[in-house]
């Protein structure tokens, strides 16, 4: 048994020891290495900026003031009491934007709602500031307020209590009213007749009908109005095209 294991070991050094002598140590052995070659993909292009519009020299616009109230449209307001003084509200407005002067534009244009109250000699009792979008134009209106020459007594007698809104700005005429329409009695104001508080009896309450004008009561009233103007039915017209869509834009 011993002396076959001896030949079998003898015959393998024989075969084998050729191979092992012709084989290069470990540090002369050729490395095989693996290069991994890693490509980016191409980056996703960005969207462009968007640009800020260019601004182009331009005239800025301007109105001018309009013209004061003339003697004779003082005399008509001071004389028509329909529609809580109508005209004497609107030329109030007209003499107090008069006096503001020119608007241009840019920031500061802007409008003005006051309370006013006048005493039945003309003065100014009371103004209040309802609202503001312009701290300039509600500036210059109190400046022109103490440029206000004295007005005529107030049509009724009575103090004159209204809110007048003034617009400071280029866009916004202040045209004469229509007084047409001035003797219809008012039409009621308008109630949900399905509202309900959710503790009373539910009952559908019909609408309050508008009231017929008396006769003596239009015929003075007729009396009062004056001759319509193309001025007034074409501001007339331009106010209801804006109330009901169909506005048109403004001028830039």
């Amino acid at each position: 048994m011993s002396l076959a294991l001896i030949l079998h070991g003898i015959a393998a050094n024989l075969l084998l020891g050729p191979v092992l002598k012709s084989r290069p140590p470990a540090s002369d052995r050729p490395v095989l290495k693996t290069v991994i070659t890693l490509k980016a993909a191409p980056a996703e292009p960005k969207p462009a900026a968007i640009q800020p519009p260019l601004l182009v020299d331009r005239q800025l616009a301007s109105r001018a003031a309009p013209p004061a109230p003339t003697a004779q449209e003082w005399a008509f307001a001071a004389t028509y009491t329909n529609k809580n003084s109508k005209g004497y509200r609107y030329h109030w407005g007209q003499q107090l934007r008069s006096l503001m002067g020119a608007a241009l534009e840019g920031p500061d244009q802007g409008a003005v709602r006051f309370r006013v109250e006048i005493a039945p000699d003309g003065r100014l009792v009371q103004l209040e500031t309802l609202w503001s979008t312009s701290r300039l134009a509600e500036q210059r209106a109190r400046q022109a307020l103490e440029q206000m020459p004295r007005l005529p007594p107030t049509p009724t007698g009575r103090p004159l209590i209204f809110e007048r809104t003034i617009s400071f700005t280029p866009f916004a005429s202040d045209n004469p009213p229509s007084y047409q329409d001035d003797c219809l009695p008012d039409s009621p104001a308008f109630s949900n007749p399905f509202a309900w508080d959710g503790q009373s009896r539910t009952a559908r309450t019909e609408p309050v009908q508008a009231s017929k004008a008396d006769p003596q009561a239009m015929e003075d009233c007729l009396k009062q109005l004056p001759q319509t103007s193309i001025e007034a039915e074409v501001a007339r017209d331009r106010r209801l095209m804006e109330r009901w869509g169909g506005r048109n834009p403004q001028p830039r």
